[in-house]
């Protein structure tokens, strides 16, 4: 059966796996998920069709401590199988959860996780600037010798100490897209480019995977558009965007156009690490094609994509 509802591709983000440093443990992390999961079914009760993607830095973070921990013993876990052994638990988080509340609501749909493979560019000038910082601190002398030894990009992170950093290519091909698009038209939510997508190059028509990690939300908008998806939505820790953040002429904004909201980048009024790659992602979808991005918090998903809530970005 080919699904004729419309389709949104929900952009999750971290705050939704992981509440605070007290609930961290996989058990609270899939009680979170439950939470999430609560708002997306009922988005799929008014007619959508749901893929869902995910943030991963914690996780792969903690697989990557594991890994340093164990060094001794083991081998460690290259990054772009640590991208991928996240895809693949947070996904069975999501599906478990999806299937229970469907259960629960008397609703007959399958989710599915694919683990994603996303191209990035070599050449990519992210390469030659590493700063996505990734696994555990270091002291200095740690740092420069993982450096010499292992070859690795280092640097002071905000005066908490050394870590390794990687490069943050931007999301060229999706690998899976057509695996994910039949799955959706056959009305399956769909779990895919998790942690923005395992990050590979491209040789001759060979994958070969490669230490990066790909911006989730740029993932996302180019799997929304490749789909040709009715809406693009990232969910966040807030209702809507602000401009003036903090301030006493703090903002909200309901309907921003590609012009407004390249303004208000340019003007600075979105954080470099938090919400300006939100913002820049919901333009790039726009610019690509899509008809219009939402950005809002998972409560707000329904009230958001009847107009109700959120900010909505659009073409002028």
């Amino acid at each position: 059966m080919v699904s004729q509802n419309r389709v949104a591709v929900v952009a999750v983000g971290g705050n939704s796996l992981i509440k605070d440093k007290q609930h961290q443990s996989v058990p609270d992390q899939y009680q979170a998920v439950c939470e999430t999961v609560k708002h997306v079914v009922n988005m799929i009760e008014q007619g959508w069709e749901v893929v869902l993607t995910h943030g991963n830095g914690p996780q792969v973070g903690f697989i990557l401590l594991r890994s340093e921990a164990a060094l001794n013993s083991i081998h460690s876990v290259p990054v772009d199988s640590a991208v991928a052994d996240t895809q693949g638990a947070i996904g069975y988080q999501f599906q478990m959860a999806l299937h229970n509340e469907f259960l629960k609501r008397g609703m007959q749909k399958l989710a599915a996780t694919v683990v994603t493979q996303v191209v990035v560019d070599p050449k990519d000038p992210a390469f030659l600037n590493p700063t996505k910082p990734i696994g555990p601190f270091m002291d200095e002398a740690q740092a420069q010798e993982r450096s010499i030894k292992d070859g690795w990009d280092v640097m002071e992170d905000a005066g908490r100490g050394w870590r390794r950093v990687v490069a943050s290519p931007k999301p060229q091909k999706i690998v899976e897209l057509e695996a994910v698009r039949t799955l959706v038209h056959s009305g399956n939510v769909v779990i895919a480019v998790g942690g923005g997508g395992v990050p590979v190059v491209e040789d001759n028509g060979v994958y070969l995977g490669i230490a990066a990690v790909i911006d989730k939300d740029y993932a996302s908008g180019l799997l929304a558009a490749n789909l040709h998806a009715d809406s693009f939505i990232i969910s966040t820790a807030v209702e809507k965007v602000y401009i003036n953040f903090g301030k006493p002429e703090q903002k909200a904004l309901d309907r921003v156009t590609i012009s407004e909201a390249k303004k208000y980048m340019a003007e600075g009024h979105f954080a470099k690490g938090s919400m300006a790659p939100k913002v820049e992602a919901a333009i790039r979808f726009l610019e690509m094609g899509g008809s219009e991005a939402i950005i809002t918090n998972p409560e707000n998903l329904s009230k958001a994509v009847r107009g109700e809530a959120g900010t909505h970005f659009v073409h002028d």
